[in-house]
């Protein structure tokens, strides 16, 4: 899957980071917000724009110092064309919503060593005028930027993995497609962190409704009307992340014998949050039989007069690694659930934390998160705050 230049390029991601409403269109690199100063001492917003050289999907040195501008001719505070950049007068159509009037031409001894140099230098010399009269006037407008990349997950750029330094990882996810099978407490919390990362699909598999114990179990707060509504969780969960992702589907059936193949067949892990243990089985079966690695999340918990104690369990299960699964009974095939958790007690900072140590988990395998000691099953103890790693992978 292509990807945009901008989350490819270190200069483009920069120019993003800072603020600036960068996009790529039309094969050009465009600017948009920069502040100048109108002949009539006004000051109004106009786009620069460059030819963009690209390695392939990423940028190269700017071949040219020479940028376009759509809008008035730019002025000092007092109203004087700053003919210091004056290039030509041309009336060109980039695309059907950008037409640019000018081509400036500022050149830097050495050139401009990339595009976050080349733009934003410009945009800094035009908008200093403006700034002159509108002290809060900035080319870094802040303004959330939309993906130009029909192909991008998101619904707007990912500046976070960029901001961190974290794109060249996040990529590592980008191609996998991965299942949630229950949206329950943990479940939810589960898709609430796949979401944020660049994965290609996300399914999510649950036949019960949301309803209002569910909103204390799960990230966000749905309003009263929502609640009313009575939609599938998948449904409401689906909805809730759509404004942020493209590529969730939705599948509002119980997983079993019948439908495991493919409802679970193709996928890079599976997440099994489900409590019963009678309804596991044909899920792991299933997800054995088709080489399809998973991991599972569970919790035991037990009210005493002091509080409640108990165990937080994640157990991985890959295709190279399965044995421990059933042999040394990582994960329970009986029916019910566990203790008092499976009374919908409200303990959402454990269902967290639960789905945070899967997440973790996944991210390892991915090669996202350094793993010293590829264990295949946790337990973190609630009283002791202490965690085990067991059943490491040879």
């Amino acid at each position: 899957m292509s990807q945009s230049p901008i989350s490819l390029s270190p200069d483009l991601r920069r120019l993003a980071d800072e603020g600036f409403e960068v996009a790529v269109e039309s094969g050009h690199l465009v600017l948009r917000g920069v502040p100048y100063v109108n002949a009539a001492g006004q000051v109004c917003r106009g786009t620069l724009v460059s030819t963009l050289d690209l390695a392939g999907d990423r940028t190269a040195r700017p071949g040219t110092h020479v940028v376009m501008f759509a809008g008035a001719y730019p002025c000092d505070s007092n109203g004087r064309e700053l003919d210091h950049l004056r290039h030509g007068a041309t009336h060109t159509r980039i695309s059907d919503d950008l037409v640019v009037d000018f081509s400036f031409s500022s050149k830097p001894p050495s050139g401009y060593a990339d595009y976050h140099h080349k733009m934003s230098t410009y945009a800094d010399m035009i908008s200093a005028h403006a700034e002159a009269l509108d002290p809060i006037a900035t080319a870094r407008t802040r303004r959330v930027l939309e993906p130009h990349d029909p192909e991008d997950v998101f619904n707007y750029l990912d500046t976070a993995s960029s901001r961190a330094g974290m794109t060249a990882l996040s990529d590592k996810l980008r191609h996998l497609r991965i299942a949630i099978v229950g949206l329950g407490g943990t479940g939810s919390y589960v898709l609430d962190y796949v979401a944020k990362t660049p994965v290609l699909e996300i399914h999510l598999v649950d036949d019960d409704d949301f309803l209002q114990h569910n909103a204390f179990r799960s990230p966000g707060a749905p309003s009263l009307e929502e609640l009313r509504a009575i939609r599938k969780k998948v449904e409401h969960h689906a909805a809730r992340y759509g404004s942020m992702r493209k590529r969730i589907h939705t599948h509002a059936l119980r997983v079993d014998a019948s439908n495991a193949d493919a409802l679970l067949g193709g996928m890079d892990m599976v997440f099994v949050c489900v409590d019963r243990g009678d309804v596991k089985a044909p899920i792991v079966d299933a997800l054995e039989r088709l080489r399809v690695p998973f991991i599972d999340v569970g919790m035991g918990l037990e009210l005493t007069d002091h509080g409640l104690c108990g165990i937080v369990r994640t157990t991985t299960s890959t295709p190279g690694m399965r044995d421990h699964v059933r042999t040394k009974g990582r994960m329970s095939f009986d029916g019910g659930g566990d203790g008092v958790y499976s009374h919908n007690i409200q303990i959402a900072e454990l269902n967290a934390l639960n789905a945070a140590l899967a997440v973790i988990k996944w991210k390892k395998l991915a090669g996202v998160y350094l793993d010293l000691e590829h264990e295949h099953f946790s337990a973190y103890t609630l009283d002791g705050n202490s965690m085990v790693n067991e059943d490491p992978s040879e």
